[in-house]
């Protein structure tokens, strides 16, 4: 009955949301496949630093990721102003700023679940599958990929459910602006703020709720299976 009351403003906001949500887990997930291999298969001189970077995040004030991503991706910053120029991309109040801020804060659970399901994998079977002749690239895509799909399963439903409910660093980067930038969680800080808004917030918190368990429980269901894999093997 929820949904049947929902606004025009409170679907776009919603909608909006998991646009966001997919477009950030999809871009990072190549990365995130890439850092977590680095970090577990890996010993190079850095490692702890990488390592330290990709989970910065979680414990930075999200308005102070929010911060940089706006000196280094905005219109005047470096790397932003590069990107307008060259390819005509902005992202500073811009959806796709929301959803490189939610990539940004979602990035170290997606690494941490797939790191995990790479440390499970049973090292012997790499090399086993090498001294057959098989090329590294090969053993990656037909033993270690198959083995850790549902850890990378878990990350990206992880991660997706942190972009749904990011705030700080996404109005901090790219604003509040209805129809454009303005996701679920801004949509309840907005109604929070206006006399009459405790209904349209209460609509938005209870969808989000539902969102957000329903992503842990699928995450939650994945890692069992990974655990009952590796306990099989």
């Amino acid at each position: 009955m929820l949904f049947l009351t929902l606004t025009a403003e409170e679907w776009t906001a919603m909608l909006l949301s998991l646009k966001v949500a997919a477009v950030a887990v999809t871009f990072s997930l190549p990365l995130g496949l890439l850092v977590a291999w680095l970090l577990s298969r890996k010993d190079f001189w850095g490692k702890s630093l990488l390592n330290g970077l990709v989970h910065l995040p979680l414990i930075l004030p999200p308005v102070v990721t929010g911060y940089l991503l706006l000196i280094t991706f905005g219109r005047r910053g470096t790397v932003g102003a590069f990107l307008e120029q060259a390819f005509g991309l902005v992202f500073s109040f811009r959806w796709t700023g929301a959803a490189l801020a939610a990539a940004v804060m979602g990035f170290p659970l997606l690494v941490r679940s797939i790191r995990l399901s790479l440390d499970a994998v049973d090292r012997r079977l790499e090399p086993a599958a090498a001294t057959l002749g098989a090329p590294p690239a090969y053993v990656f895509f037909t033993v270690t990929l198959p083995l850790i799909l549902p850890g990378i399963a878990a990350g990206a439903i992880l991660a997706f459910a942190k972009s749904m409910g990011e705030f700080g660093a996404t109005i901090t980067f790219v604003s509040n602006i209805p129809g454009e930038t303005q996701t679920l969680a801004s949509a309840i800080y907005t109604y929070t703020q206006v006399p009459g808004g405790d209904l349209a917030a209460m609509r938005l918190t209870v969808i989000s709720i539902v969102l957000s368990l329903g992503a842990l429980i699928a995450s939650e269901f994945l890692s069992r299976r990974i655990a009952a894999r590796v306990g099989a093997a």
